[in-house]
């Protein structure tokens, strides 16, 4: 694990005279975990430039874990307390883990489609045409099971009018797929960045099939157990408070933070996590709207007819945006260049979301 005080590497800290925080006794020290995915980096941002500490935090952030699935594992096994998960609560949940998503760490409150750091990838003579996704029939394709890259090829398949029998998936982890691709085991990749624009640097005649195009709403939420939620309300709210304020850093800088995902993500080059942040600052939002509902039940919807979960739960169990409010509330400021988040669909007390 990773804490402020061994911060990464010898980078420089932005606010030094943060450092007396320390000193108070009321410090709350919090584990957090993250996913090795660009559109994970606003929980390094929030702590290396300083934000933690100035809302009266001591994050300490577990290694990055290739998979949401694997970041799961680790808030069981008490490694984390919070961790930045999508489409892997889903399966969690069913299988009896009680969590509740806080906020998000990726995706939009002001709109529904959102998937501009996702991109399916193909070898040089997969025989895969950009123009006719129909083209993808037969073709062994890597996506990492029970994912947001998961969900997002089921999309891309629904798309062209094309079943998960019309083609092979093979389950591979992000970090692994760009071997696969150059080894020729697989004729294409779903991803998140930055491994569909590594895949496009280091294997030779790569492309890009298609990148985004709205064919999912992003899931990806701060997730925390039920058990730990109720007893630590305030730390939550000072916590997506430090994500918001570095969430907004990361929108107005966002080379900067490509020069802290190359601390974080293992191999990450400078330029490729340049081009992947153009892409992740697109849906940088922490906020939660009735947006964030229908996304997540649309991702479960579609498991479950699609035949990969045999069972769905309410989401409203499962979404507590009682904190997140509170902090949209008191600090409009943190989310100023934004867009609005449209009436029809801000929350209220007493939200319940119905399909």
């Amino acid at each position: 694990m990773i804490s402020r005080r061994s911060v990464l590497m010898g980078a420089a800290l932005a606010m030094p005279a943060l450092s007396s925080l320390r000193a108070q006794s009321n410090i709350v020290k919090v584990k957090a975990g993250m996913v090795t995915g660009i559109d994970q980096i606003g929980l390094p941002v929030a702590l290396e430039r300083g934000f933690f500490e100035k809302w009266g935090l001591d994050v300490i952030i577990a290694r990055p874990y290739a998979t949401g699935v694997d970041a799961l594992n680790a808030l069981q096994a008490g490694e984390a307390e919070m961790v930045q998960v999508g489409v892997p609560m889903i399966g969690a949940v069913l299988r009896g883990m009680d969590l509740v998503a806080l906020g998000n760490y990726s995706g939009n409150a002001h709109k529904l489609g959102s998937d501009a750091t996702m991109a399916l990838v193909a070898r040089e003579g997969s025989g895969i045409d950009a123009k006719d996704l129909s083209t993808l029939r037969g073709k062994k394709i890597a996506a990492s099971f029970g994912t947001i890259n998961h969900l997002y090829v089921l999309a891309l398949l629904e798309k062209a009018g094309l079943t998960v029998n019309d083609v092979t998936m093979v389950n591979t982890p992000p970090p692994d797929m760009t071997v696969a691709l150059l080894a020729k085991g697989i004729d294409a990749f779903s991803g998140w960045d930055p491994w569909p624009i590594v895949a496009l640097k280091d294997v030779p005649g790569a492309y890009q099939v298609v990148r985004g195009g709205g064919v999912i709403s992003y899931v990806g939420f701060n997730v925390a157990t039920r058990a730990w939620v109720d007893k630590n309300g305030d730390t939550i709210v000072k916590m997506l408070s430090a994500l918001s304020e570095g969430d907004k850093w990361m929108r107005a800088n966002p080379m900067e933070a490509a020069k802290i995902a190359t601390r974080w993500i293992p191999g990450l080059k400078p330029d490729v996590a340049e081009a992947a942040m153009q892409f992740n600052v697109q849906q940088t939002d922490r906020r939660l709207s009735a947006n964030n509902y229908r996304a997540l039940y649309n991702a479960e919807e579609r498991l479950h007819r699609l035949g990969f979960i045999k069972e769905t739960f309410d989401v409203n169990k499962h979404i507590n945006p009682r904190f997140i409010l509170q902090v949209m509330e008191k600090n409009p400021e943190l989310f100023s260049d934004l867009p609005p988040i449209p009436a029809d669909v801000a929350l209220k007390p007493g939200y319940v979301f119905k399909p």
